[in-house]
């Protein structure tokens, strides 16, 4: 008997593929000067695109859950310890990033590349400060560290933000392209 708050095996699989997407992208290097990029962040807003709010929401919760068990699915590793890496904040801020870009590109006006774009933006904004606050808040009063506002402003939102926004122009133009997965799966929360 299907209760109305279960989730049909479509939207598990599609869940467990953005899991194992996400882990992928954050294990996938691209070599730029200065800073790691990964291709974490484009997956984890496709999943919030693609799969909606919820369903994109509980992929990245998995992944995060996966990293926290102790595989090494983040781009550094894995492990509970990693709570107190300056960028577990992040990984906590896909999760609301892919809610957030998810419930925006519900509504049909959004469904295109400029929503999607938007959408996108608005998800990385929610990860940048979530993830700025995080660190700051860890290395403050966790790790005793007096960190500089401005350089930690340059390391944790200059000097990644042009990957990332390649990230939210080429997610979006891959939503525009893939068929929309959210009509094969049914929303029951």
């Amino acid at each position: 008997m299907k209760t109305s708050k279960s989730i049909n095996t479509k939207a598990m699989i599609y869940c467990a593929i953005f899991a194992a997407l996400i882990s992928v992208g954050a294990l996938t290097r691209i070599p730029v000067p200065m800073i790691p990029f990964t291709l974490q962040f484009l997956f984890t807003n496709l999943a919030g695109i693609m799969l909606g709010p919820v369903y994109g929401a509980i992929s990245v919760s998995i992944y995060v859950a996966l990293g926290l068990m102790g595989l090494p699915v983040f781009a550094s590793g894995g492990g509970l310890g990693y709570v107190f890496q300056p960028t577990f904040g992040y990984l906590l801020a896909f999760i609301l990033g892919a809610f957030v870009a998810g419930k925006m590109t519900q509504k049909e006006g959004f469904r295109n590349f400029k929503g999607y774009l938007l959408a996108s933006f608005t998800g990385l904004l929610i990860v940048y400060i979530l993830g700025f606050i995080y660190y700051n808040l860890l290395a403050v009063f966790v790790l005793n560290i007096n960190v500089d506002p401005g350089l930690l402003f340059l390391h944790a939102f200059l000097m990644p933000l042009p990957g990332d926004v390649v990230s939210c122009i080429l997610g979006s133009m891959l939503a525009v392209r893939i068929p929309s997965i959210r009509r094969q799966i049914s929303f029951n929360f």
